[in-house]
Parts: structure tokens; C-alpha cells; sequence
């Protein structure tokens, strides 16, 4: 996934993996790499964090470490769990229309309104704009 793309979606992931697991950021950022979302970077996820927190979506609280300073855990709220269900609409409408773009795609059969010359047989020949 680009970057652009997934920018806004990092809110929302962001709600969900705190829903499923508490946690503090560099743990949040780890997790988001296992969903696809690698290479997001540090300081973007700790503004989005303490924005979810500002809009009182989210609280955090200061616990202990085994291996070094203390981390702040985040916990969602009554509010975010309201936003989060939200999103959750949103993003499996988004997935329907992602699957059947993608269904669309893998028919690779031609659009009646596309040139004839830039298609050879079902499949597509010409260059991807």
C-alpha cells in the first residue's frame, strides 16, 4: 500500500488494534506492519495518537518497562469504540468496492468503450495510466 492511501486509513487501524490489544506506540507501529502497513513512520503515529487521545477517543496511562523507560498504553474510550464501528462500516463498504475493481481487473476482458487496436483477443496489451 502507498503511503498516500494509507495515511487516512492509520486513524481507524490505529482503534482497532487498540480495541483488540492495548498497547503503546512502538508496539502499535510493530502491529501495524503485520496488517501490511510497514514502514509507517514513528512520529506520524504518535501525533495521530495524541489526537485520537485530544478527541477523546483514546486514553493512556504511564506503565512500567522490563526493558527500559516507562511507555505509555493506550486504551480506547466509549467514543472511540463508537468511531471505531463507524470506520468499520466505512472500510468493509471501501473493501467491497476494492474487491470488485480488482474482480473487474483479473476478468482482464475489454471495456466496449477502449480503442479495438490497443487489445489483442480478452486481454489487455496496452500500457497502465
Amino acid at each position: 500500500m502507498e503511503g498516500g492511501e494509507r495515511r487516512g486509513l492509520l486513524s481507524p487501524i490505529l482503534l482497532l488494534l487498540i480495541w483488540n490489544r492495548p498497547s503503546h506506540g512502538y508496539d502499535l507501529i510493530d502491529r501495524l506492519g503485520e496488517l501490511g502497513v510497514a514502514g509507517a513512520e514513528p512520529g506520524h503515529v504518535y501525533r495521530l495518537l495524541r489526537a485520537l487521545e485530544r478527541d477523546q477517543c483514546l486514553v493512556s496511562s504511564w506503565t512500567a518497562s522490563r526493558t527500559g523507560p516507562p511507555r505509555r498504553k493506550y486504551e480506547i474510550t466509549a467514543a472511540g469504540l463508537s468511531d471505531l464501528k463507524a470506520a468499520m462500516i466505512r472500510l468493509r463498504d471501501l473493501g467491497d468496492v476494492l474487491r470488485a475493481c480488482a474482480a473487474l481487473w483479473d476478468e482482464g476482458r475489454r471495456p466496449p468503450s477502449h480503442d479495438a487496436a490497443s487489445w489483442q483477443g480478452e486481454a489487455w496489451q496496452g500500457e497502465v495510466r
